[in-house]
């Protein structure tokens, strides 16, 4: 096993107390460990990014913690959407090809743009890796697969965040559920309605 290969299963087997204790050994370095493991993780998406998220709440706090890992993940996306844009614009027609039952997936992505998305980027277990993918090798626009990418990753990580940080307090603070809900309610609502201009600017 290289050493490169090694470190990727050590974060893989890594539980929150470990991975808190390994950042907090980096501290001189000060956010780029929080910022680089979530970035890291759209490029290798078996590492545990639930973990990342939530070891960076309880090191750097809720609201800097979630920012570190909302820079890292948001970054790490659209870094793989300009990547697969640039260097596959051949590849996504042999995929669909290759893959006939692919056209269905490529199809929603591109027809519904801006909701599919936002909506995969708002939960933690959807496969974000395939989406940005899908995305760069379509014919997605990048201002909008951007701004649904911002936009979810925003609700995704601070309701991980909100929800692991300091947990031992959690069950007496049920208002952490609510303030997710009305997060996500209000990005659905607020995404539409940007991408709404968008459309209205590229159709004058």
């Amino acid at each position: 096993m290289s050493q490169i290969q090694e470190w990727i299963h050590n974060l893989k087997e890594m539980d929150l107390k470990d991975l808190q204790s390994t950042l907090e050994s980096y501290s001189a370095f000060g956010p780029l460990p929080g910022i680089l493991l979530p970035l890291i993780e759209s490029f290798l998406p078996i590492l545990p990014l639930l973990v990342f998220v939530a070891a960076n709440a309880n090191i750097y706090g809720l609201w800097l913690g979630s920012l570190f890992s909302w820079i890292g993940v948001a970054g790490g996306a659209l870094l793989v959407f300009l990547l697969a844009r640039k260097l596959g614009g051949r590849f996504g027609p042999w995929v669909q090809q290759r893959f006939p039952r692919s056209k269905v997936f490529f199809n929603w992505i591109e027809h519904k743009g801006f909701t599919p998305i936002f909506l995969l980027a708002c939960f933690p277990f959807s496969p974000s890796s395939l989406i940005n993918i899908v995305s760069g090798l379509g014919k997605v626009p990048f201002h909008t697969f951007a701004v649904a990418v911002l936009l979810g990753k925003a609700v995704m990580i601070f309701s991980v965040s909100l929800l692991s940080f300091d947990i031992a307090n959690f069950a007496q603070e049920p208002w952490r559920i609510v303030i997710t809900i009305v997060l996500i309610v209000g990005m659905w609502f607020g995404g539409k309605r940007i991408e709404k201009r968008y459309e209205m600017k590229r159709n004058e």
